[in-house]
């Protein structure tokens, strides 16, 4: 299953926190609509198939898609928040 290859790090979040430059490497901005309304989530995987197929089976059609945060840690040496 790709949920276990999905690690959310901020769920439904300002999409401004994806300009962090301490997030790893492999971590993306997630679109996807709740009620109408543009939500985002950052996510880390280290495949992105992964990413989609979570996403999409858990919204479906209000998937919008992902892009890539501006992260430059090494996923190994990130910390996640507490």
């Amino acid at each position: 299953m790709a949920k276990n290859r999905v690690q959310i790090i901020h769920e439904d979040c300002d999409a401004s926190l994806a300009d962090d430059t301490t997030l790893p490497y492999t971590a993306y901005l997630v679109e996807y609509k709740s009620e109408g309304f543009a939500k985002y989530d950052i996510a880390k995987c280290t495949k992105t198939v992964d990413l989609f197929d979570y996403y999409y089976d858990k919204y479906g059609k209000e998937f919008v898609g992902f892009a890539q945060s501006k992260g430059k840690i090494n996923p190994r040496m990130w910390n996640p928040p507490k």
